[in-house]
């Protein structure tokens, strides 16, 4: 048997699988590192970067003209430049409009473009504006001049430039980030003033080193005002090798009892930072707090108010746990790696970048004094034409007049160009008979200096030096600012010990009638033996220890917490809580429950609806407490019961008509708050007098304890099967004696 011949397929090249995967992947690679992640050094841009820039010029958004719709410019990119998708571009379209994420935005946004606390928070860009930054020029001014290849767009319907004739290095000013296939780039922010500086010492000194060089790029300069505390010899290695990384540290100040955070690392959000810092004191980490706000607004854009338990603490020593355990302090990655002027990536250090970028700016500028002396050279050419045609303008106008082909007979007459002759041919005889010749020759005098100008530069590398200093100083002089990121020598942040936390001790906290607080320790405290003020008594009392919280539930079903050992001890009468916390009027408190933040507790209403919730989610750092529960009008909540194990654990609920229902507690679900289900049927014509007094969660080792005037009936877990049933169904009826239950209780 013969195998069977292998079809041939005219016209398809044929290859290993393997090789085609191989060359198709390389393929890939290469676009994403040269046409998606990684910036030319010329102009610091990325491609989409360079066509949302190039884009915005065609469509006359400069600095001095009105803003358009993003969606407008978003648009232009994507269908004649950029064939992707819209969401990202426009993204990037906002990144360079941030001021919290470009050290010097390229673009001036009108309009949600995200803030701090959340940058991609930017609206729509159907509801957004934007248009070119002054600084934007810097890019653009030379485009028209000679100074870029241009290529053809993805359609080859229209041309871009291949790069933008950049005055400054953007590359170093606004930094870039990029991952690409095997490599990656982070280049953090400049200051202006500084490179520029250090641009015009490798002028006069090509042979200056990075240290030299150093001297004036002193570290990056990021848009916030978060110190740089690396140290000085670390910099210097991160700008000789291209690698390394930058630390930046929030800054504070003390106002009275309070710590003031008015700067965060780059990149860094307030509302992360109040996360953090509110789950260590949720965890009892920073007992030295008693308060945490964010007080950030459009004047203090970073304001986050620490407020102290006393005067005594050691403000040090707490910011510097705080750096050490938050992103109040942030390490950067910096990676130097950028596509140089031979097209390859390639990891720098600042003096490459820096000689590159002079190299490319000096090309830049003899394109462009070429293509000005190519002009000015072509304007004499003409002006000399039009003067020859001037001093005889009766005999042109006869040889037009006459002549069948005019052209000819004028370049051999007057010995003209081809180029002069049409020039002559093109000039309407209005315009011609207006000419004068003081002003002809005046043009001519005025180009012919600008071209020994040009030529003088040209031809002179001294003359260039000087044109490049002098462009940049004067770039610098009309867009550079002062340093915002200070550069200070700081001690390494240590986190704090747990050893000098408080002390884990069991507390039972007693809640009054009147809503007054307080804490005893240990757990053998009988809450109802202990002294009230006249006419107060018991409310509601549960175990907890000094390292947790307790939450108070009011009658609106919202929840306040305090620290336990921040409670008054129990050898007084406590304090009112609404000393602590700021309740509305006429609402007072019902009940409270304390565990740690995984604790879970049964939150019910004494109308037979609940749910399962975390204790961290009872948890609120406000005054004025968060919603949890769900009232309906005259609904009560009921003690919060915990809850053992979701899977194997029964919750009970019982009414005080006498009404036992027991079911899977799986059954209930897990919210973080709300109204909850349906945990037990009460028909509507019993809703006048019939109540849910008590919900419990029991496991198979526990029982279930009813007390009815004096008595009281222990049913194990065994015995709650004739009371078993579905969620929100009517339940048992309890044998006849026990149905007025006074209490419910889990043993």
């Amino acid at each position: 048997m013969t195998d069977a011949p292998r079809p041939l397929f005219h016209g398809f090249e044929q290859i290993p699988l393997r090789e085609y995967a191989e060359r198709a992947y390389l393929d890939y690679s290469m676009y994403v590192v040269l046409d998606r992640a990684l910036p030319f050094i010329g102009d610091g841009l990325k491609p989409v970067q360079r066509r949302i820039i190039y884009a915005m010029s065609e469509l006359s958004l400069s600095a001095a003209s009105k803003h358009k719709k993003s969606a407008r410019t978003v648009g232009d990119v994507i269908g004649k430049y950029h064939p992707h998708g819209d969401s990202a571009c426009y993204e990037a379209l906002v990144l360079m409009a941030q001021p919290f994420s470009y050290r010097y935005p390229l673009i001036d946004g009108q309009g949600n473009f995200g803030s701090s606390d959340d940058p991609k928070s930017f609206a729509a860009m159907r509801y957004t504006e934007s248009k070119l930054t002054p600084i934007a020029e810097m890019l653009l001014s030379e485009l028209g001049q000679g100074t870029v290849d241009w290529t053809p767009n993805f359609d080859g319907t229209l041309e871009e430039p291949s790069w933008l004739p950049a005055r400054l290095p953007h590359l170093l000013l606004n930094g870039t980030t990029g991952i690409a296939v095997g490599m990656a780039t982070d280049i953090p922010p400049h200051n202006l003033g500084e490179i520029v500086s250090a641009l015009i010492r490798l002028i006069d000194d090509p042979e200056a080193s990075v240290a030299d060089l150093c001297e004036h790029v002193r570290a990056p300069d990021y848009p916030t005002a978060a110190e740089i505390i690396t140290p000085a010899k670390e910099l210097l290695a991160i700008y000789e090798t291209g690698n390394g990384s930058i630390r930046a540290r929030a800054t504070y100040l003390k106002e009275a009892q309070s710590i003031v955070i008015n700067a965060l690392p780059y990149q860094v959000s307030p509302s992360k930072i109040v996360e953090q810092i509110a789950a260590q004191m949720r965890a009892k980490k920073l007992p030295w707090l008693e308060d945490l706000r964010d007080e950030s607004d459009h004047a203090n854009p970073v304001r986050l108010v620490l407020t102290l338990r006393s005067n005594r603490v050691d403000i040090e020593q707490l910011m510097g746990h705080l750096f050490a355990t938050t992103d109040l302090e942030k390490s950067y990655r910096v990676n130097l790696n950028v596509i140089g002027l031979d097209n390859r990536p390639q990891v720098k250090n600042l003096k490459m970048l820096l000689r590159e970028w002079l190299q490319f700016r000096t090309n830049t500028i003899t394109r462009r004094l070429n293509h000005r002396l190519e002009k000015v050279e072509r304007r004499l050419h003409l002006l000399e034409g039009l003067l020859i045609a001037f001093l005889n303008l009766d005999e042109v106008i006869h040889i037009i007049r006459t002549e069948d082909e005019p052209k000819p007979v004028l370049m051999a007459r007057f010995k003209l160009s081809e180029e002069q002759a049409d020039y002559i041919l093109d000039t309407k005889l209005k315009q011609l008979a207006r000419l004068e010749e003081m002003k002809i020759r005046g043009e001519q005098e005025a180009l012919r200096k600008e071209h020994e100008q040009l030529c003088a530069i040209l031809g002179n590398k001294a003359r260039l030096k000087k044109l490049i200093k002098d462009e940049l100083l004067s770039d610098a002089k009309k867009f550079g600012d002062p340093r915002r990121s200070p550069l200070m020598q700081r001690e390494a942040a240590q986190a704090i010990d747990e050893t000098e936390l408080v002390a884990s001790e069991p507390m039972t906290v007693v809640l009054s009638e009147k809503g007054w607080v307080r804490a005893a320790k240990g757990h053998d405290i009988d809450p109802v033996n202990l002294s009230y003020r006249e006419g107060d008594a018991l409310l509601a009392a549960t175990k907890s220890r000094s390292t947790l919280q307790v939450a108070f539930f009011d009658s609106d079903g919202r929840s306040y917490s305090a620290a336990v050992h921040t409670l008054p001890s129990a050898r007084g009468n406590g304090e009112p809580l609404t000393g602590r916390f700021a309740i509305a009027p006429g609402v007072s408190f019902q009940t409270l429950a304390s565990g740690d933040s995984n604790t879970r507790f049964i939150l019910t209403s004494s109308y037979g609806y609940g749910f399962v919730t975390r204790f961290e989610n009872l948890v609120s750092r406000n005054k004025a407490g968060k919603a949890m529960i769900n009232l309906p009008n005259g609904a009560k909540v009921l003690r919060p019961m915990p809850v053992t194990d979701l899977a194997s654990d029964r919750i009970a609920a019982i009414t005080n008509a006498g009404h036992l229902l027991v079911f899977p507690i799986k059954e209930l679900p897990e919210l973080d708050k709300g109204k909850g289900n349906k945990i037990i049927d009460i028909p509507k014509n019993k809703l006048s007098t019939e109540r849910v007094i008590a919900v419990a969660s029991i496991s198979p080792e526990q029982s279930l304890s009813i007390r009815s005037g004096q008595r009281t009936m222990r049913l194990s877990f065994k015995d709650l099967e004739p009371y078993l049933g579905t969620r929100a169904s009517r339940g048992g009826l309890l044998p006849r004696g026990w149905q007025k239950v006074d209490e419910l209780s889990v043993e």
